[in-house]
């Protein structure tokens, strides 16, 4: 269960705190806990953000980072997958990965768990995308689906061999959500 910490902190005061484990987020003045990440969960983030980064990566047009702490607009999301375009990677004074990232990604990946509210993990998605995100996927292993995020545009949900769309960058990479549900296969 996602639980709900009742507190009146700042978003200053929040990021004070020490990291928790799973990872605690900032939404609108409340902190919720995310829920530990299960099996189905963990495989799809896991070969999801390595197929995004053997495309991107090799190339410097992107790269994917799980459960990394984004800072904007008030809020400290911790999305399942976040995928920043290559020039929008910050870095610190040595040229290096920078550890704080205060800014939306441009591609947020929202994988479902059994105990998480829908609507709470479709919100950040939103709030994503309100702020420049360009691209969020809600990915739900239960009904095998993807819902896709756009800016100026409805959410549409795809299924079996329907093509999801990448970021422009990646734009020689193709995926369909039936290749996200084939990685739950291990026999």
């Amino acid at each position: 269960m996602v639980s709900t910490l009742s507190s009146k902190l700042s978003l200053e005061e929040f990021l004070q705190l020490p990291e928790t484990k799973p990872a605690s987020e900032y939404v609108d003045g409340k902190i919720y806990q995310k829920p530990m990440a299960q099996g189905k969960h963990s495989i799809i983030q896991t070969e999801l953000s390595s197929a995004i980064n053997q495309i991107g990566k090799s190339k410097k047009l992107a790269l994917a980072l799980t459960e990394l702490r984004c800072t904007f607009a008030g809020r400290s999301l911790v999305p399942d997958i976040t995928v920043f375009e290559w020039s929008h990677i910050p870095t610190d004074e040595n040229g290096e990965i920078a550890n704080r990232f205060e800014s939306y990604p441009d591609w947020t990946i929202e994988i479902l768990s059994p105990d998480q509210f829908p609507n709470r993990v479709i919100n950040k998605i939103i709030l994503c995308i309100n702020q420049g995100t360009k691209l969020g996927w809600f990915i739900d292993n239960n009904d095998k689906s993807v819902m896709v995020f756009q800016p100026n545009q409805l959410p549409s949900v795809k299924y079996d061999n329907d093509k999801l769309p990448v970021l422009d960058v990646l734009t020689n990479w193709q995926i369909r959500a039936a290749d996200i549900f084939s990685w739950l296969k291990v026999n």
